[in-house]
């Protein structure tokens, strides 16, 4: 009878033990399927093996961020004090001051505004300071292999095995993001192949520890998605009636003398310089709060991160830094 009670107690902790060794066999499974597509794409098989090495099984940590996500809404207002204040200000100030020669140069290499690339710079990872800690393969191999967005990171995984062929960076030096954000500009695998630059011309393009790499990356992907040079992203203005919120966001373009008409005017409340230039007016947190008039350049931004409070924290980091 106890030997029968003792077998009974045991078969659940059997049952999950078997339940794991059939996990761990899939993930192994699934880690060969994707070294046999790399290889027939044309990555080195010492590479895959290196870089496969580097996750045995699904990462419980990545797992858990992913599925966890908070899920809150915040104000422009909250957004803002949270990404632009005063300490962030302070150290965008320090890091561009150390670095205006670079950041100047590679702005006028690319045609893009160096103010709003220090501003991804700090919104992306703290000037640098802030890269992520997790591997991008494993962390990729483990939500490829989850099955949430299972094409899309096994892509993203196939990718990075691309990149670690070239010899830009090796397997351990890859890091980011639990969800696979690599570097210092926060860059997918995919947009690394697209934007990627070798700012310092040493053959490598490697955003983790070269801020060369890193600048003329992020000014690369801006001037690749259509920054026109010399142009304001926009600017902070005052209403001198009230406008509808109807009236307001990016598809609502008019001229900067139209809306001067209907009381829009620059925030030191002169009127504006280029009444024929086009325009949208945003006012994120509704009537009686800030209000920008923003321009092509501010959808731009948006290509980085398809966000209006991103593309204006970007912009007024930038212009508060530099």
């Amino acid at each position: 009878m106890l030997k029968r009670r003792h077998l009974i107690a045991s078969l659940p902790a059997i049952g999950l033990m078997t339940g794991r060794a059939h996990a761990a066999q899939d993930y192994r499974g699934f880690l060969e399927s994707v070294r046999s597509e790399a290889i027939r794409n044309g990555i080195a098989s010492g590479v895959v093996d290196r870089a496969l090495a580097l996750t045995r099984q699904p990462n419980a940590h990545v797992l858990q961020l992913d599925r966890h996500q908070p899920e809150f809404t915040l104000t422009w207002a909250q957004y803002r004090a949270r990404v632009i204040g005063t300490t962030r200000i302070s150290q965008g100030r320090a890091a561009f001051t150390a670095r205006a020669a670079q950041l100047n140069g590679i702005g006028a290499q690319y045609g893009v505004d160096p103010r709003v690339i220090v501003g991804i710079w700090g919104l992306e990872s703290g000037f640098g300071r802030k890269i992520g800690t997790f591997s991008v393969i494993d962390s990729l191999a483990t939500l490829a292999f989850d099955g949430r967005r299972a094409a899309f990171f096994r892509s993203e995984l196939l990718k990075s095995l691309q990149i670690l062929n070239a010899g830009d960076i090796s397997p351990e030096g890859m890091l980011g993001s639990y969800a696979g954000a690599m570097g210092q500009p926060q860059f997918m695998p995919s947009a690394y192949l697209r934007y990627a630059a070798d700012g310092n011309g040493d053959g490598r393009r490697d955003i983790w520890t070269n801020e060369q790499d890193v600048f003329a990356s992020i000014a690369n992907y801006l001037a690749r998605c259509g920054w026109q040079a010399d142009q304001p992203w926009g600017q902070p203005v005052t209403l001198t009636r009230d406008i509808p919120q109807t009236m307001t966001g990016r598809g609502q373009q008019k001229t900067l003398g139209e809306w001067a008409t209907l009381g829009v005017r620059r925030a030191d409340g002169r009127a504006f310089s280029r009444p024929t230039v086009e325009g949208a007016l945003l006012r994120p947190d509704g009537p009686g709060t800030e209000a920008f008039i923003v321009y092509r350049n501010f959808n731009v931004i948006r290509r980085y991160n398809p966000s209006d409070y991103y593309a204006l924290g970007v912009g007024l980091l930038g212009y508060a830094v530099a």
